[in-house]
Parts: C-alpha cells; structure tokens; sequence
C-alpha cells in the first residue's frame, strides 16, 4: 500500500482519568480503519498503569494511591508499572498489522524530541533514552488484524511519586545496576527548561504528519462528546483492575533478562486447579497462554514443560519457554 493510501487521523483526549482514556484507546482500536494510522494523545492524572499481567498488590502501594486521590489502571499490553501525572505525555499508534511499523513510529517521537533541540535514541526494544537515562517507555498490544503501540513521554513529571507509589523489586533494580527507579529516568525539561506539554504535542503532530502525510484529520474527545459506557465500566472494574486474589498453595517467582515471572498455584490431589500467572513481560500473549495450559495438568515439572513447548509461535516464545523450563527443571 502507497503511503498516499493511507488515512491519518490525530485524535486528543481532553479528560485527565486514566479509566476512559484506556476505553477511548481500546474503542479507537477495534474503530480504526484497514488504511488508517491514528495518533492517539492522552494525559493521566496521578495515576499508575499496570501491564496487563502484572499483580496489582505487587507493583503499587495501592492504598498510598487510594489515601491520595490517585486512580490503579491496568493496560491491555504487556511490560512494567508506570506513574503518569500531568507532567507527563501519552502517545498510542493505532492501526493495523499491514501498516504497523514500529521504527517508523518511534522515529516520530524521536524527530519530536529533536524539533526540542534533544539528540535521543532507542534502547532496547521499549525505551527511548538520552545520555543512557530513559525518558520514554513503550509496549504493545495486537488483537487478530488490530494493533497498536503505546508509550509515555516524561516531560515535568513529579519524580518523587515513583518511589512513593511504585514497588520496583529489588532483583529489577539490580539486574539494572541501578539504586532506585528515578536514577534511570529524566524529565525533558531538565534538559531544555523552554519544553512543555503543549510544545512536545505540537512537535508531535508536525512529525507525525511528516512521516505519514494523509489528510490527518485532528479531533478532540471527552466524556461529554465520545461516550464509551461498556468500556469504562470494564476498566474501572474492581476485576479488571485487581483480578482474583485466592490463596494458592504454591507460589515460583523468578526474573530473567526478558522479565519476571510468578506462577501461583491451586492444587488438588496433585492436579492444577486454578493457576494465575503474572509478569511484566512484554508479550502478554505468550503468558496468558502459559497460564490457560496449567488447568488440569498435574504438578509434575517435566509434564508441565512439555505442555510450555507446545505454546511457542515464534523465536522469541522458544527463548522464553526454554529459560522457564530450565528453571522449572533445576
């Protein structure tokens, strides 16, 4: 497809809750056209977004967030917790897995950043970093033909809340080589005092419609003109946003290079009856998939990496399988 075939649109969401900003991206996906790329711009207010499999209790002093005022959101991709307050900027490409590409989506925040008169580049497959200091995350989400990738851009954001709100393991900061989560981060503005929201959003428009062209239509929603009741509700939800807390009668947790792992189990008779299994892994497919295996199967290692090996669709699903059986199997 030529890129004058494509359709763009950038659509801003004007209210500060983390609930329908969620619902408005995942209502924007399943809406998104087969020739449409939509840049998607939103702002939470004192907020901590978890990955999709992440375990709620483990990653946020949630009720240090409840005592003040803050909102727990849970994503539909994969990866780590983040806190996002006025300070900082979201960005979601939205579109379909044709016109998906991730470098020519980064190079967009990238050229942004650049139009602030900042040098940055990317750093693994989900940062964005200046001088080895992140200040951009992002992760991923697919859904049959729908895709998208989303991220935050950390203008003037309160650093202090991170470690007031974020429960970062110790094994994670470590297997960083850092003392705590704000010694790898860094606000743009700290480096270029003139920055703003406004000014960054704008760099953000004008390289997006650079790299894309199309008409680029621009919009502006809220609760008062795009009403999304079915999703709000659904991520607003106690269930969504916290999920089952059973006793399990065992629980295995480890970090790899690709993330953390923890498989909670029930067990009857030696037979897995419930399993929950959370991670900030960036493929939340491969661990929902890891989950749904374990019911009825008997809690014998070698039979459990067996039904792992079955699971992998790619080569980067086998590396994760093999580092989890090799654990299992120690």
């Amino acid at each position: 497809m030529l890129t004058n075939d494509i359709q763009t649109k950038i659509i801003s969401s004007l209210d500060f809750d983390p609930w329908y900003n969620l619902a408005l991206e995942e209502h924007l996906l399943h809406t998104v056209k087969e020739n449409e790329v939509i840049l998607y711009l939103w702002q939470n207010q004192n907020t901590v977004v978890i990955g999709s499999n992440q375990n709620s209790w483990k990653e946020c002093k949630c009720k240090d967030l409840e005592k003040d005022n803050g909102k727990l959101a849970r994503r539909l991709s994969g990866g780590g917790a983040v806190f996002h307050d006025l300070g900082n900027l979201n960005f979601t490409f939205i579109t379909t897995k044709p016109l998906y590409n991730l470098e020519k989506q980064l190079q967009v925040i990238l050229n942004a950043v650049q139009k602030e008169g900042i040098n940055a580049h990317p750093s693994g497959r989900n940062d964005l970093e200046i001088d080895g200091k992140k200040f951009s995350g992002n992760a991923f989400y697919s859904s049959r033909n729908l895709t998208y990738h989303h991220g935050t851009i950390l203008v003037d954001v309160d650093m202090s809340k991170l470690g007031l709100y974020l429960q970062v393991s110790k094994e994670k900061i470590k297997a960083k080589g850092i003392d705590s989560v704000q010694a790898r981060v860094v606000n743009l503005k700290s480096l270029n005092e003139n920055i703003t929201i406004d000014s960054i959003k704008n760099k953000l428009k004008e390289s997006f419609k650079e790299l894309y062209g199309g008409s680029c239509e621009e919009s502006i929603f809220s609760k008062d003109n795009c009403s999304i009741d079915t999703l709000y509700e659904k991520y607003s939800s106690w269930d969504w946003i916290y999920g089952e807390s059973p006793a399990f009668d065992i629980t295995l947790e480890k970090r790899f290079t690709w993330g953390n792992i923890e498989i909670a189990l029930s067990l009857k008779k030696s037979i897995i009856k419930k399993a929950v299994v959370y991670s900030d892994a960036m493929n939340n497919d491969l661990i929902l998939r890891i989950g749904n295996s374990l019911q009825e199967t008997a809690f014998d290692m070698i039979k459990i990496c067996e039904k792992f090996k079955t699971l992998s669709n790619n080569l980067e699903e086998e590396k994760i399988i093999e580092d989890i059986c090799g654990w299992l199997l120690a």
